[in-house]
């Protein structure tokens, strides 16, 4: 089904910083001017992919790049100015609250008249739609888990110990075979997609890139170990009705077995994690770090822009009727029993 030992391949640059970011990972070349950094859209195809070049070092790395780049110190600097920009763009663009009640009030309860990328997708989406999603969120869910396991040694008590059980959950529970990124790669292949880890880097647009990023982001930084428990917080709690929905649409579609299975799996398992993480991490947190409160909130908003950033570019590509993706699938695909 998918590649677990395949690294993937550095990416094609959609400008000068990723571009200089991949020539420098493949062994030549001075990175780029920090100039460009303040000069390039922050949410842009440019200085997204060059952020996530470097962060991949961190994952599985790649096959053409040497593993002792991930440390490489003229790298971490250049990261660490794509990461101010990206950091201070955020904190403009999606603070909303400073208390955590205040901030899970506005996802704990749906709006009836729901428009998001879920509810399009059940009512009315075609298989094409949904292979492009699936394609799109593989940046993610074949990493699923792996940058919030990152907050766990910066964790202690009641948090740590809720932290650790969720994500025991999302690692199998023990079982390779219930790993929640190898049931997406089952997914992938119902639809007729490659599950080759990274295979869809260079298709993926830049808004998938930001949520990815971000997760990278909160999770390689101490600091920023607040804003990650409020984004693993956002995640568990609007995943159980989003993946309903989900649900619904790759049976109505036919898109196949493991392709219902991996939503509906997210049903339940999230409608669990959703009380552990409210009650027992993010309330474990606040327990021993009530100062991180404004961050645990801050977490919580950045999620849901980012997402609505990246819903919103897929809906208004798939409603004039064009790809979402940079290299479009093929239309053609019927999936069979």
């Amino acid at each position: 089904m998918e590649h677990p030992r395949e690294e993937p391949r550095l990416p094609a640059p959609r400008g000068p910083l990723s571009g200089g970011v991949v020539e420098r990972l493949r062994g030549g070349g001075p990175l780029p001017s920090y100039d460009g950094i303040a000069a390039a859209p922050v949410y842009g195809d440019d200085l997204q992919l060059a952020l996530y070049t470097c962060y991949e070092l961190h994952y599985r790395g790649f096959a053409d790049a040497a593993a002792d780049l991930e440390w490489d110190p003229e790298l971490l600097g250049f990261r660490a100015a794509l990461e101010e920009r990206f950091l201070a763009a955020l904190r403009a663009d999606a603070r909303r609250h400073d208390g955590v009640e205040e901030a899970f009030a506005g996802i704990l309860v749906e709006p009836v008249d729901g428009t998001g990328v879920s509810h399009f997708l059940r009512d009315e989406g075609e298989l094409w739609q949904i292979r492009e999603y699936a394609a799109q969120r593989s940046l993610y869910h074949l990493k699923e888990a792996d940058p919030h396991a990152w907050v766990l040694p910066r964790l202690w008590g009641r948090a740590k110990a809720a932290m650790a059980a969720v994500e025991f959950d999302e690692y199998g529970g023990g079982r390779a075979d219930r790993v929640h990124a190898h049931l997406f790669a089952g997914l992938m292949a119902d639809l007729g997609l490659d599950t080759a880890y990274g295979r869809y880097l260079d298709a993926a647009c830049a808004e998938q890139l930001v949520t990815v990023n971000l997760m990278s982001l909160l999770g390689l930084h101490r600091s920023l170990r607040g804003a990650l428990v409020g984004h693993f917080a956002t995640v568990e709690i609007t995943s159980s009705p989003g993946s309903r929905r989900l649900a619904e649409a790759m049976r109505r579609t036919g898109a196949g077995p493991a392709a219902e299975h991996f939503y509906d799996e997210h049903v339940e398992a999230d409608a669990v994690h959703e009380q552990v993480v409210r009650h027992e991490v993010v309330a474990g947190l606040l327990e021993e770090e009530p100062w991180l409160e404004a961050d645990i909130a801050f977490g919580v908003d950045v999620t849901v822009f980012t997402e609505d950033l990246l819903g919103g570019r897929l809906l208004a590509d798939w409603g004039a009727g064009r790809s979402s993706l940079r290299t479009p699938l093929s239309r053609e695909f019927t999936h069979i029993s």
